[in-house]
């Protein structure tokens, strides 16, 4: 019996989530207490985790708690990637958080849906930083998470699964091309799924868009994106509107834990996107053009 040709179809199926680590339930039972004091969503925090499925929540100092359904994944022995989509919110609402046990920090990413009268599809990202409260001790490290420019002129290729890969350039501080990998894909499915991507991406300007970095420690960030421009151009041609993918990348590992939140109007109805991910990076040669070539969506 050949176990690749048996459930490399069934593997393959799991698309951008087939390489996604399996759940964390490290932090069932555990209460965090976050002084949010830098950027958009200011004020006291708060993580419950009642068990391996439910978080109790609060933010912008609210006293009243929230329960949620959470994921959660590690990047590495004290960093974990916790994530939520809002039970009943609407528009829809995803909030995304970095605890960095070893530095005892955290980042927030609030993502929404319908600030845009314009667009209601498109994805907003809000951003805020702060420390985790210990008990009887004083937090007095001014340093925070933050915004940086490091990963600008990088290019990796991101590989998903054992068919599917993406080559992300990080060409600026606020923005981010793709691309698709030179080598060949083996199978029928995965042919045709690079072939109608290379496709959509002839009717768009350029495959710029708007993106965060964000620096949690030396050798790991906090990658944020979405595609508001596709969603501008093409809309419902594609199916997938202004879907938004943060990525923790752990560049000594060349490893990387992330999630995607979105909308999907593929076939009759319209669903909601919210997936784990998981992939590692691979070194690929990027032409020259991808960090140059200027950003058609800019003045």
């Amino acid at each position: 019996m050949n176990l690749a040709e048996k459930f490399a179809k069934k593997a393959g199926a799991l698309s951008i989530g087939q390489y996604c680590p399996p759940r964390c339930f490290e932090l069932a039972g555990k209460r965090f207490d976050f002084v949010m004091d830098t950027g958009e969503d200011t004020g006291d925090a708060v993580l419950n985790f009642l068990d391996e499925e439910q978080v109790e929540w609060s933010i912008k100092g609210g006293e009243a708690l929230k329960v949620d359904k959470y994921e959660c994944r590690k990047a590495d022995d004290w960093t974990y990637l916790v994530t939520y989509c809002l039970s009943g919110a609407t528009p829809r609402e995803n909030h995304t958080w970095i605890i960095d046990k070893e530095q005892m920090l955290v980042t927030f990413l609030r993502c929404t849906l319908g600030e845009n009268p314009y667009w209601p599809y498109l994805i907003e990202s809000h951003f805020t930083f702060g420390y985790i409260k210990e008990e009887g001790k004083e937090h007095t490290d001014l340093r925070r998470h933050g915004f940086t420019d490091d990963v600008a002129g990088t290019g990796v290729k991101w590989v998903y699964g054992h068919e599917l890969a993406t080559v992300h350039v990080y060409y600026s501080t606020n923005w981010y091309r793709i691309t698709y990998p030179k080598d060949a894909v083996r199978s029928e499915e995965a042919t045709e799924t690079n072939k109608m991507f290379n496709e959509m991406m002839k009717a768009l300007p350029g495959s710029d868009e708007p993106a965060y970095y964000v620096k949690i420690k030396e050798g790991m960030y906090l990658v944020s994106v979405t595609e508001q421009n596709m969603e501008k151009i093409l809309g419902d041609k594609v199916g997938f509107r202004s879907d938004t993918l943060c990525f923790l990348d752990n560049w000594n590992r060349m490893y990387s834990v992330g999630r995607g939140f979105g909308t999907s109007t593929m076939g009759e109805k319209e669903s909601e996107i919210f997936v784990m991910i998981g992939k590692y990076g691979v070194p690929e040669e990027v032409d020259e053009h991808f960090f140059t070539n200027p950003n058609p969506y800019l003045v």
